[in-house]
Order: C-alpha cells, then structure tokens, then sequence
C-alpha cells in the first residue's frame, strides 16, 4: 500500500468569529472520509508564535488546500503572511481551492492567489469548490443543508489533488525541486 498522502488544510482567514472554521470543518471530515489522506491542519493564528512548526509542516505537506473567503474582491492579508512567509515549503506540490464569500463564492480571491502561487512554482488544479453566500448553505450546527453536490465536487477535487501528490512527490524524491531551479 502506497503512503498516506499529507494533505495540509490551511485556513484563509485569522479573523475572530470567522466562517472559515465552518466550512474548514466541513473540508477536513470529508477529507476523514478518504483513508488515503493523513490530514495536517495549518492556521493563520499560529504564524507569529509558531512560524517555524508550521513551516516544518508544510515543508512535510505533499498537497495543499486553501480554505479561503474573500474580502473586498481578494484574499486575507492574513493568508498573504503566511504564504510569504514560506517559499521552499510550496515548490513543486500541487494545490486546490475551496472557497466561501457572497455572489463570486471567493472565486476573485483564488483567481489572485493562481497568480502567487504560480510565482512559488506550485501546481494549483483547476477544479475548485466554491460557496456563493456560505451563511446560507451551512445549518447552525455547521452542516452543509445540501451536501450532495458539494460533496460530490469534493471528492473529484480530491481525486485529482491526490494523483498530482503522489506523482510530484515521486518526481522529488527522484531529482529534489532545488536541483532543478538552481
């Protein structure tokens, strides 16, 4: 049996109250429904007290997945530090988006952070999930109303995250990503 793929789940949002725990919850007992995955979750929070435990944690991630809203029609600065604050930790590693917001469901705020982690030399798949007016689609115990197709768009999200870990961490271990830039 190949190994787990580590899969970090990282929190688009440090605001206090935040929606970005519901639907990160939600993200992370779906990704617990697929046994293939060991499930690493990173917050923004932690970034001044912890900074070099989470970069040991990304640098271990084979698969990222941003949970991020968005504000203002972009991300979080809070999201901008903590990418920032790492580089090597994301090369060569592919990433996903699930997003929340109002009418765009986050989708403005992934379409800039294609563009960062493009310069980061990270393989961000085009599928996404996306939640137009998130308050309205999770009950007050932060289940989905509707789970099914959101679900559904997980699960293939996954499918495809999985299939670019386990070949980019094969291709790494192979000619490490540093020999290849340099």
């Amino acid at each position: 049996m190949p190994p787990k793929t580590k899969l970090a789940v990282i929190y688009g949002s440090a605001r206090q109250g935040r929606f970005c725990d519901v639907v990160a919850k939600w993200v992370a007992s779906e990704i617990r429904r697929h046994d293939h995955f060991a499930l690493e979750l990173v917050d923004p929070r932690d970034l001044g007290h912890n900074r070099h435990d989470i970069a040991e944690r990304l640098g271990d991630a084979d698969a990222f997945i941003i949970v991020t809203p968005e504000y203002n029609h972009g991300y979080t600065a809070d999201l901008k530090a903590l990418i920032d604050a790492h580089s090597v930790q994301w090369q060569a590693k592919p990433l996903a988006f699930v997003s929340y917001g109002g009418i765009s469901g986050g989708l403005r705020a992934i379409e800039q952070l294609r563009l960062v982690f493009a310069e980061l030399h990270v393989v961000a798949i085009r599928d996404t999930v996306s939640f137009a007016f998130a308050s309205k689609k999770f009950d007050a115990s932060g289940a989905l109303i509707e789970p099914g197709e959101p679900r559904r768009a997980l699960a293939f999200l996954l499918a495809r995250l999985q299939w670019w870990a386990i070949n980019l961490r094969e291709a790494r271990a192979n000619t490490p990503y540093i020999e290849v830039a340099a």
